[in-house]
């Protein structure tokens, strides 16, 4: 009884999962900038390629 009084109010691993949480949502954030500023960077590139070949004679 004692055991489970003691279970109930204990509370020192809602702050890990919280701080993993948190993580996790920072890590989605962050790799969903990642990609899509590397898909607007490879399209810059793309078309600075086409306007150089088009450009060269």
């Amino acid at each position: 009884m004692k055991f489970r009084k003691h279970f109930l109010t204990d509370n020192r691993g809602a702050a890990a999962v919280e701080l993993g949480l948190v993580l996790g949502l920072v890590t989605i954030a962050v790799l969903g900038t990642v990609i899509g500023l590397g898909t607007g960077v490879q399209s810059s590139y793309q078309d600075t390629a086409q306007k150089v070949a088009d450009a060269t004679p």
